[in-house]
Parts: structure tokens; sequence; C-alpha cells
């Protein structure tokens, strides 16, 4: 479990965890859901267009995550954000199908773009994705105050003079920017649910920023770390646990947190808290 290709494997996928947990806290927080579904597509159409011209897959995932990240910013602002988001999702998956049928390692590329390949990546790319999660999260933290209240109190941070759509923007950028670094791990379609799950379920069980940050990112690592050592022991897909993982954690913090809500806030509780005080 801990070979030479093993470790590579928990290296970029504890790297993937870690970013996928501070992205996916903000993609849960304003409901951007649909939209880090799209961006990963858009980086699905890049590497499929690189690898059929002979080029580095990263440059294209960054690219067309990026031209994909600025396309729904752009067209947001002239018309709704669910009808944008759907569009773009629909032609690059298009354009990543055309791309893909032109080559001739149809199967194994598409299969490898769209659920990733952890157990085959590279020692020669651990370094490129872990500056890519550097940038990423650095970007974030600069941003994060003007973001968060943006996210949260859209109408206060206006007032405030934070630029509603610059945010909005930047915020798309650090999706596509995370995308970029964490396709060729777990691929577009399995980003997607770590983005989600994890952070969804530390949403669940605490409201205060910070904290639900860690819980997802930690949530993250377990779901990560788990799915890699399932995969090993029963020879099934990485994926298949990155995403029944994922979304057995988002049940059991949703179950959890609907019982406490009734443990502290129903008749019971409220007698309880009576006595006490």
């Amino acid at each position: 479990m801990f070979a030479g290709f093993m470790m590579n494997a928990w290296e970029s996928g504890t790297i993937v965890a870690i970013v996928a947990g501070v992205v996916g806290f903000f993609v849960v927080l304003r409901g951007a859901a649909f939209q880090a579904h799209a961006i990963p597509n858009g980086a699905f159409a890049g590497a499929a267009l690189a690898n059929l011209v002979g080029v580095n897959p990263l440059v294209g995932l960054a690219a067309f995550s990026v031209l994909a990240a600025l396309g729904i910013g752009w067209m947001g602002r002239r018309g709704r954000h669910d009808v944008v988001t759907a569009l773009a999702l629909v032609m690059l998956l298009a354009l990543g199908a055309l791309f893909l049928s032109r080559s001739t390692e149809y199967e194994p590329e598409i299969f490898s773009l769209l659920f990733g390949e952890i157990l085959g990546v590279s020692s020669s790319e651990i370094l490129p994705i872990g500056l890519l999660a550097v940038g990423c999260v650095a970007t974030l933290a600069v941003i994060f105050r003007p973001l968060l209240l943006s996210s949260v109190l859209p109408e206060v941070a206006e007032a405030s003079g934070v630029a509603l759509r610059r945010a909005e923007v930047a915020f798309l950028l650090v999706v596509a920017l995370a995308t970029a670094m964490t396709v060729p791990v777990v691929g577009a379609l399995l980003i997607f649910t770590l983005m989600i799950g994890p952070p969804a379920a530390a949403r669940a069980l605490s409201r205060q920023p910070f904290v639900a940050i860690g819980l997802g990112v930690g949530l993250a690592l377990i779901t990560v770390w788990a799915a890699i050592a399932s995969s090993y022991l029963t020879n099934w897909p990485v994926g298949f646990f990155v995403g029944a993982f994922g979304a057995a954690l988002f049940a059991a913090a949703t179950t959890w947190a609907r019982w406490r809500r009734r443990r502290f806030h129903g008749p019971a509780g409220r007698r309880a808290a009576l006595v006490s005080l």
C-alpha cells in the first residue's frame, strides 16, 4: 500500500483534498455547486485538446478552466446564472467529446479525464500540482474577507465598497485554478463530489467559517485516504469510493445536525435548558 507509485497517490490525494476542502467551503456557502460542476468540464475539454495536439495536459486544463470561469462570470452579468452555466456545461462537454473523438487514445483518455487516475500520478506531476495548490490557497487568503462578506451579506458587502462582480469572478478563477490541479488526479466529475460532499458535511456541523473550513479539509482528507486504501484492497475504482464516502459523510453529518437541533431545540431540549437555569 505504500510502494513508490502508491506514495505518489497518497501525496497527490492529500494535496487535492486540502484544496477541495478550502475551496469547497465557498462553493457551498455561495450556492455555486452548478458552477463548480461546469468549470471542471471546461478543464476536461482543455485536457482533451492538449492531448490531441501533443501539449502538456496541465496547460490545456488551466487554459480552459480559466476560460470557462471568465465566460460564466461575464455572461452571467447579462443573463440568469443557471441558464448561462447550463449552456457553458453543454458546450464544454461537446468540445471535450469532439477533441477525444479525434484522438487515437479515446477510451483510456476519456476515463482518465472524467474519473481521474490517482494511482497513475507520476513523481514529476507532484510539484506542479503542489504549486497550483499553493497559488489557489494563497489567492483565497488574499480575497477571504471580501469573498466571505459578499457570500453571506451581499448587500452589506456592496455598501462597504466590495465589488460583487469582481468578487464573483475572482472566486470562479479560484475554482478554475483548483480544477486545473485536481482533474488529473480525481477527474472532472469526481472533483465536483470532493468539493461538495465534505464541505457541505462540514457546514452542517458548524456555522463558524474557520471551523467549517477545518472540518471540510479534515473530511476531504478522510474521504480521499479511505478511497485510496479501499481501492487498493478491493481493486475497485477510486472514484467509486470517493463518491460513496463523500455522500455517506454528508448524510451522516446532516442526520446528526438534525438530531442535535431536535435535541436542543425541541420540547425536551427547552425543558433541559430551563432546568439548567
